[in-house]
């Protein structure tokens, strides 16, 4: 009976982290709003004061407040247009304290754009973004 229980409880174990949580939801939209340029969806993710650190490309930087963020992404959207999203190795890892979600993530218009993306939520909202531009990154399989 012992055994049972161990091998139970590993099985439910692997499955509870298989299953997408909320935070890996929420990077999910947020990935499609940057893609598509809805910039009401991308600001309504972020917690009160967020930090978008941007490393690499033009935007190179460390945004903080709404507001800064909001500037980075216009210029953004307004550079590169509608862009395809392709999302792989998608992970969340989650405490009572928040959440953490990293991916790669490819977006492709004129040119695609590699980046490494690790999102930190607390209480369901974004605090933290680092967009990490990564040329040689690999996102060969879609979420």
């Amino acid at each position: 009976m012992k055994h049972f229980v161990i091998v139970a409880s590993l099985s439910l174990a692997s499955i509870g982290s298989a299953i997408a949580g909320p935070a890996t939801d929420a990077a999910q939209t947020h990935f499609n709003a940057i893609a598509t340029g809805d910039l009401g969806v991308v600001m309504r993710g972020y917690a009160a004061n967020p930090q978008l650190n941007w490393v690499g490309g033009p935007l190179d930087g460390t945004y903080v407040g709404a507001d800064n963020i909001r500037g980075t992404w216009e210029k953004f959207g307004k550079a590169v247009g509608p862009l395809k999203v392709t999302v792989a190795n998608l992970e969340e890892s989650a405490n009572p304290k928040g959440s953490t979600v990293s991916a790669n993530v490819q977006f492709e218009g004129k040119q695609p754009i590699k980046v490494r993306y690790v999102l930190t939520y607390r209480d369901g909202m974004l605090v933290s973004e680092t967009w990490q531009i990564d040329p040689k990154l690999a996102v060969a399989a879609g979420y």
